[in-house]
């Protein structure tokens, strides 16, 4: 069964700059990789659809959207931070990143045709709060899809796993204490956004680990803190919050993760998850910005998802 892969041209048209990491040449570097592999002969492309402004809604604040529509410049950029600028094609690329993901939700959920999908799209989402834009991040991709599956299709149990460099800030201050969502994530702390704190929410599995930590004793937190959790929850539905940046060759963080990491990390998940939900599994992009390891992690996580 083919996996399904979802983005949308208006995703290259966002950028901030020439010399931000975070640029349109990443999914670029995402789709060399596959055809280099051979791995594009497995997917299913789908151009991804515009998310509505009540998608956003069900996890943002009006107030967050109005003040983003407000200032969406007609020409150059407009700062939200120093870190996170809007172009004027940037609010189109972060509907259409949101929209990915309920493609993906109504591909598994409704249409039963697909059992994995990976959103490559951009903007990324998992710092967005309810009602703040950071960190690169405008609308929290993730935390759309996730709501959406849990009223649309009236789930009960739905897992985010998060494994980029960074702590998903924006994720944990919208399902914090909601019963229905368990989140689990390893990050390097101290480091941006410098959000975690203790106690830590009791549905949430946050794991700091310092700086030019092995890869090796990350798998194995992951494994004795995170694995057990999921196994009780039995989540019938599971999101990954999709972040290469911890890559030994990426300097963004100071982690040491390659790319047979990404694929353990992804394997021990799914066979965890193989009853409860069925295989449905649903990737979106997030951080990752040495492009050549980007690309690489990319294809070995998708490989272990989809079991290709």
């Amino acid at each position: 069964m083919e996996t399904l892969y979802i983005t949308h041209p208006a995703c290259h048209l966002h950028e901030m700059g020439t010399w931000h990491p975070e640029s349109p040449h990443r999914l670029d570097a995402i789709n060399d990789q596959l055809l280099a592999s051979g791995l594009e002969s497995y997917l299913h492309p789908q151009q991804a659809r515009s998310a509505t402004r009540d998608d956003v809604l069900r996890v943002h604040t009006p107030e967050h959207l109005n003040y983003l529509h407000a200032n969406l410049p007609q020409q150059g950029h407009f700062s939200v931070d120093p870190d996170t600028l809007m172009n004027p094609y940037t609010l189109d690329a972060a509907y259409h990143a949101a929209g990915a993901g309920l493609d993906a939700v109504d591909a598994l959920l409704q249409e039963g045709e697909r059992r994995q999908a990976f959103c490559a799209v951009r903007p990324p989402g998992h710092h967005a709060t309810r009602d703040r834009a950071m960190g690169f991040c405008f609308f929290n991709n993730i935390a759309i899809a996730a709501a959406y599956a849990l009223e649309k299709y009236a789930l009960k149990r739905v897992l985010i796993i998060d494994f980029d460099v960074h702590h998903g800030n924006g994720t944990e201050d919208i399902f914090a204490d909601d019963e229905r969502v368990l989140m689990c994530s390893f990050f390097q702390h101290p480091f941006f956004p410098g959000s975690y704190q203790q106690p830590q929410p009791k549905n949430m599995v946050n794991i700091p680990v310092e700086a030019y930590c092995k890869a090796d004793h990350v798998l194995e937190r992951f494994e004795t803190l995170c694995i057990p959790r999921i196994a009780a929850f039995q989540p019938e539905l599971v999101f990954f919050s999709a972040g290469f940046d911890a890559h030994s060759e990426d300097d963004m963080g100071q982690l040491s993760l390659l790319e047979a990491d990404y694929a353990a990390l992804t394997r021990m998940v799914m066979q965890t998850c193989a009853s409860s939900a069925h295989g449905r599994v649903i990737s979106m992009l997030e951080g990752g910005y040495d492009l050549s390891s980007l690309g690489r992690s990319v294809v070995a996580h998708i490989r272990a998802m989809s079991g290709v």
